[in-house]
């Protein structure tokens, strides 16, 4: 039993660790691109598939200047460049121009146009819900059903 919990441990740490080290390498690069200019991110969270994450460093007019990617299931994962966007508008990004990316990727890409686009409108980004704030409203309306 003592054996077991001792494995359980060790498996968090190591995750703990290695979450750690993604942290850290998200916040390197998100500190390159924003000396470039303002990053605009778009991400599509994997549940069973690949997560990914881009950046897309903008100046005021739009205009992107550079863009990175991270996409991978583990958190080994890391940001790698992305190309084909540079000198591209954010706000007019089309189909085309995504033709080279795989179907998540390209979902990234859009959350990034759309999230631009709503800040720059004077909105707000909704916050979605995590799978555990899912889980609960569900279970609020069964108990609401019930009573």
């Amino acid at each position: 039993m003592y054996i077991i919990m001792i494995f359980i441990a060790g498996a968090f740490l190591v995750q703990m660790g290695l979450g750690y080290l993604q942290i850290k390498h998200f916040t390197k690069a998100y500190t390159e691109m924003r000396k470039i200019g303002k990053v605009a991110i778009g991400k599509r969270p994997g549940k069973l598939r690949a997560g990914t994450i881009v950046f897309f460093a903008i100046n005021n007019s739009g205009k992107i200047l550079k863009a990175k990617k991270m996409q991978g299931v583990t958190v080994m994962a890391k940001f790698r460049d992305l190309n084909g966007f540079t000198d591209k508008n954010i706000k007019t990004i089309q189909e085309e121009d995504m033709k080279h990316c795989n179907k998540l990727l390209k979902l990234a890409i859009l959350d990034a146009a759309n999230n631009y686009k709503i800040i720059m409108s004077g909105g707000e980004i909704p916050e979605k819900n995590s799978l555990f704030k899912n889980m609960m409203v569900k279970a609020e309306k069964v108990v609401s059903i019930k009573k």
